[in-house]
């Protein structure tokens, strides 16, 4: 059976680190804790104004982790990519930018 490339699980050469994975896990952590009481407000028939005020502060807590993770793929898988010649990383890195707006 053939593979699609894009469609294979990819994984970064250089590891993120335990206490990275760590600082990443919490975060994911916590936006899941603000999306559960997004569900308990709408469960308890809150105030919609209030309502939209977590939804943007959990659209703010995905983007910035977001950047963080974009701030390290170009720390480490782009600029490994970049020194060893893979110049078709660039484009992909200006894809997922702007993916992430």
């Amino acid at each position: 059976m053939e593979t699609c490339e894009k469609c294979e699980n990819h994984y970064k050469e250089t590891p993120r680190g335990d206490e990275e994975v760590r600082s990443l896990v919490n975060r994911l952590n916590r936006i899941m804790g603000q999306l559960g009481g997004i569900k308990k407000m709408i469960e308890e028939n809150r105030y919609c104004g209030e309502v939209l005020v977590q939804v943007s502060a959990v659209e703010s807590a995905v983007r910035s982790f977001g950047y963080l993770v974009l701030e390290d793929h170009m720390r480490t898988c782009v600029s490994e990519k970049i020194r060893a010649g893979d110049e078709n990383i660039v484009r992909e890195t200006v894809e997922l930018i702007k993916k992430l707006n």
